[in-house]
């Protein structure tokens, strides 16, 4: 399905955060070996970059992101934080954003692809898919419905991510 919107040598982007709230709502998860070898039977797969905060304390989390990049997925992360706000029951909450480092890896490696796939419905990249069409990218977005906001609609080719779940549903 994928193949019809896709030219020339594909970079995906994984913003693991935004993606983990689509599966709350979907009420399944992602298989990540299948969803890099979907994109490797169905596309010219150059990288998979895979994005999150993480907890250093959180073993099943460190072994996950291990599994990722014994199998070919580039792991960017970056140490969950704390922040205080006492003004909440729990005195803070827990905060880990990539999206700078996401949008470096994409600058960085523009002219190695020709489709650039984002998994993500976050606003905040807006502003790199402008960037990525003034060069002549295809763009696509794989998000839900409810977590894309309309900036990324305006933007890029979107498809819904309940589309692969035949493919790439973790079983």
């Amino acid at each position: 399905m994928i193949e019809k919107f896709i030219k020339g040598k594909v970079y995906v982007f994984i913003d693991a955060s935004n993606i983990y709230h689509s599966f709350k709502k979907l009420g399944w998860k992602i298989d990540f070996l299948q969803l890099k070898g979907y994109f490797e039977k169905n596309t010219d797969l150059g990288k998979i970059y895979f994005y999150t905060a993480y907890d250093p304390e959180h073993l099943k989390q460190r072994k996950f992101l291990d599994f990722l990049e014994i199998i070919g997925y580039i792991v960017r992360t970056k140490k969950v934080k704390f922040i205080k706000d006492l003004s909440l029951e729990e005195g803070g909450f827990h905060k880990g954003n990539l999206d700078v480092e996401l949008t470096i890896d994409a600058v960085d490696n523009r002219d190695e692809f020709q489709s650039f796939v984002l998994f993500s419905g976050d606003s905040d990249f807006e502003a790199l898919l402008k960037y990525m069409r003034a060069h002549r990218k295809n763009c696509i977005v794989i998000s839900t419905r409810d977590h894309v906001s309309v900036e990324l609609l305006r933007q890029a080719k979107f498809i819904e991510l309940k589309k692969f779940r035949r493919e790439i549903e973790l079983k």
